[in-house]
Parts: structure tokens; C-alpha cells; sequence
């Protein structure tokens, strides 16, 4: 997994300039490889405050392929060229395959680069056959299997940490924590409204009834609630603020004045 690291900080680099700019980040993969990929992007947006759709997985076969196996739809490329029609020239395509072979994501990653967008590869392989079709390979090479060719353990394992490394990275760097709490949170239930709770109490120093009533103020808006909290000003003119700087925190906080450093 380390040597892979330098090569995921770029993937992380086009990710951020990505997003920033209104693109997306597409993850394509079949079997193990598309269920991770749909893992990553369904749970970033909640934990993140990440808009949907920002992050799309396309598994092949779709959505029946996280229930059933559907062992053929792999080696199909042209629906992994299908799945492709809408990536865009400001998105990123992660191509996610162990064997660095399949064919689907072989035609997903063809599509992507034939649309303008930067293409990544992350395989187990290090010499991947699709590798020519990514601008970028992340290979994490876990040697032979536990079972033998049973990529959903090693293989697969090191690939949901290349996702989860690579989603979270760029979450930090667009500014969607501070420090290490989730400050973009959504209270979309009992227990995120208390967590949100308790993320505010710890990263203002205020208490939770404080926390709770200025969440309450600005309207479930942790990042508003908190940068709020700490600089004492006017929730309009600290709204104003983190909007100039796409909602981050610390950033804002550094235009209102307040001391950052910590």
C-alpha cells in the first residue's frame, strides 16, 4: 500500500480540482470491485456533506449486480462503454479491476478518455493490460491470494482503503473537516443530530445546550453553527464568508479575523 501512496496523492490532486470546478468523480468496476466502489460513494455525501451525485459508482450490471453475482457482465466491454456516456471532460474515471484485465472496465476508462477526462486505474497488477487506457495507475500489489484467485479478499480489501484514502483525502482538502471532526455532517437523523452536537461542543469549547440552540439558529448548519460560535460575529456575515470560500471553515474563519493556527 505504501508504494502506492505517491500515485494516489495525484489521484487525490485531480479529484479536488475536479469537484472545485463542478465535475464528478466516476468509479467503474465489476463484481467485488463495483459493490466497494458503491460502498465509498453512497457513504461520502452523508458523512461529508458532499452533494449527490458527485460521486457515482457504476457497477456492472447495475444495481442487481450488489444481491446476485453476475459473473458475465464483465467481460462485456461495450457496457462498460455504455456506463461511461456520461462522464464528461471535468470528471475523473477510476477504473477498479485486481487483474488489471477486465473488460469492462477496460471499455469504461476507452469512454472516459475519449470524453476528455483524466482516467485512473487501480489494479493488484502490476502489469495490468489496461493500464495504457489510464492516465494514472494506483496498484496496490497484494501478491498471491489466501484462496487462490479469490480477489475479494486481498485484493479487494487493499482497494476499498485505495477508495476510502481517496475520497476522504480530497474531502479534507475541500475543506469538509476541521482537524479531524466531520464538520459538513448532515442531521438526517437522531443519532447525526447528536453527533453533530457533540462535534460542535468539542471543536468550539461551547456547551452542548449552547451547541444544540446555535445548530437550531442556523438551521442544522454545522459548518455555519461552528464558525459562527467561534468568531462571535453575525450568522450573515459569517454565512457570507464561508460561501466565499466554499464552505471552508477554517478559511472562513481566517477571513473573519480569528486566529487559525491551532
Amino acid at each position: 500500500m505504501a508504494a502506492a501512496l505517491p500515485k494516489l496523492a495525484v489521484a487525490v490532486d485531480w479529484v479536488v480540482d475536479a469537484l472545485r470546478a463542478g465535475g464528478r468523480l466516476h468509479y467503474f468496476g465489476a463484481g467485488s470491485s463495483g459493490r466497494i466502489a458503491v460502498l465509498d460513494a453512497a457513504e461520502v455525501p452523508p458523512t461529508f456533506g458532499l452533494s449527490a451525485g458527485s460521486i457515482v459508482a457504476h457497477p456492472a450490471g447495475g444495481q442487481d449486480a450488489m444481491q446476485v453475482a453476475l459473473e458475465g457482465v464483465e467481460d462485456d466491454e461495450r457496457l462498460g462503454l455504455a456506463s461511461a456516456a456520461d462522464v464528461g471532460p471535468a470528471d475523473v474515471a477510476v477504473g477498479i479491476t485486481a487483474s488489471g484485465r477486465t473488460p469492462y472496465v477496460a471499455g469504461a476508462l476507452r469512454a472516459a478518455k475519449a470524453a476528455g477526462a483524466r482516467t485512473v486505474l487501480v489494479s493488484s497488477n502490476p502489469a495490468a493490460p489496461v493500464a495504457s487506457l489510464a492516465d494514472l495507475c494506483v496498484i496496490t500489489d497484494t501478491g498471491p491470494e489466501a484462496i487462490a484467485g479469490s480477489t475479494r479478499l486481498k485484493a479487494a480489501t487493499a482497494h476499498k482503503l485505495v477508495l476510502n484514502s481517496l475520497s476522504t483525502a480530497a474531502m479534507v482538502r475541500l475543506g469538509m473537516t476541521y482537524s479531524n471532526l466531520m464538520v459538513a455532517v448532515q442531521g438526517l437523523n437522531s443519532k447525526l443530530r447528536l453527533r453533530q452536537v457533540r462535534i460542535l461542543s468539542e471543536a468550539s469549547g461551547f456547551s452542548a445546550d449552547r451547541c444544540a440552540t446555535e445548530l437550531t439558529r442556523c438551521d442544522g448548519d454545522l459548518r455555519l453553527a461552528l464558525a459562527s460560535l467561534v468568531s462571535g460575529r453575525p450568522v450573515g456575515e459569517v454565512a457570507q464568508a464561508l460561501d466565499s470560500v466554499q464552505g471552508n471553515v477554517r478559511q472562513a474563519l481566517a477571513l473573519l479575523g480569528e486566529d487559525v493556527s491551532r
